[in-house]
């Protein structure tokens, strides 16, 4: 049975292109368009698609509003379909904070001169959303970040990768850890103009600091690098110091930055003195480094289906033997102290 979408965005020239990558592909059909929030309102109520594709500028109601309010009284998967501007960035997180499944960039002002860029994406990225259960969303603030510290500092490293759904995953690992938790180094399959926006709002909300890693940065307790989008992260070691080195390269596993780069950098230089966690994402990255972190004597940890937005990366990696202990979402961060 084909997938039903329905396309919300104020320019016909976008709903045109975007209903033509969809029809190109026989599992999807779209079953309408909106110009604004109230129109789409009216017909996801008549025509209870599958998915929804979402724009985040539109007029009368902006598109974050209209989520927030989609994911509490009638939620129902939700693709954003966002610009690569700064602004553009900073909007496409609180979307995928209000309750956004996932998002497509737009990667020019004119849409139809990359609509051969984004088909493949679209159409993936649909078909994933599809079969992902949304839970109502509460309308409340999100709880205040763990200010608790640990008795000692640690010079372990935390190495943790995620992709679809991890934005809001890492914001509850991280929001559950102490100020003075080990230095954490983290892929999330992100953007280049998404990264640095994405840890700033971290930073916001966590006892730790987070920041987007730069090359040459050591690995600290209290510190959180978050590996720039486009570009892959690896750890290296000079003395007693960890560092991270940021650098381009093919892409690892379908991704820059990579999962299993980060991953099989951590187990080489850091070995039993690392905790490796995979989260929500789709695909198999991280599920090889994450073998080869426990093949060094690593502890590792994988989100457990019940709790993920996609149970692909987690499932690869514990499939294959290398996952100590599934664990849901709401318990990570203290089965991560729990090894410290």
């Amino acid at each position: 049975m084909a997938i039903r979408v329905l396309i919300v965005d104020d320019s016909a020239t976008a709903r045109a292109v975007l209903s033509e990558i969809l029809e190109s592909d026989s599992s999807i059909e779209v079953v309408g368009t909106a110009s604004d929030a109230y129109i789409a309102r009216d017909k996801i109520v008549e025509l209870k698609p599958d998915v929804v594709c979402l724009d985040v500028e539109m007029p009368r109601m902006d598109g974050i509003t209209f989520l927030k309010k989609l994911m509490h009284y009638m939620p129902v998967p939700v693709i954003m379909v966002s610009s690569l501007t700064q602004s553009g960035a900073k909007t496409t997180l609180e979307a995928l904070e209000a309750g956004a499944v996932d998002f497509v960039p737009k990667p020019h002002s004119y849409i139809y001169d990359g609509k051969d860029e984004m088909k493949d994406e679209l159409l993936s990225k649909i078909k994933t959303a599809a079969k992902v259960k949304v839970l109502k969303k509460e309308l409340i603030n999100p709880r205040q970040a763990n200010t608790t510290s640990l008795a000692e500092t640690t010079n372990k490293i935390l190495a943790i990768g995620a992709s679809t759904g991890g934005t809001e995953a890492l914001k509850e690992v991280l929001m559950g850890l102490p100020r003075n938790a080990p230095g954490t180094i983290i892929v999330q399959h992100m953007p280049a103009n998404f990264t640095a926006p994405f840890a700033q709002r971290l930073n916001s909300l966590c006892a730790m600091e987070v920041r987007e890693a730069k090359n040459g940065d050591s690995i600290t307790p209290g510190v959180v690098l978050v590996a720039p989008g486009d570009y892959h992260m690896v750890v290296r070691r000079s003395g007693a110091r960890y560092y991270v080195e940021i650098g381009s390269g093919e892409k690892v596993s379908g991704h820059r930055p990579s999962v299993d780069v980060l991953f099989n950098s951590v187990a080489k230089i850091a070995g039993s003195n690392a905790i490796g966690v995979i989260l929500t994402g789709m695909g198999a990255d991280g599920a090889k480094g994450l073998l080869a972190m426990k093949n060094a004597g690593a502890k590792t940890i994988g989100q457990d289906e019940s709790s993920c937005v996609v149970y692909g990366m987690p499932k690869i990696a514990h499939d294959m033997g290398a996952v100590d202990k599934q664990v849901p979402l709401g318990k990570i961060a203290n089965a991560i102290l729990s090894l410290i």
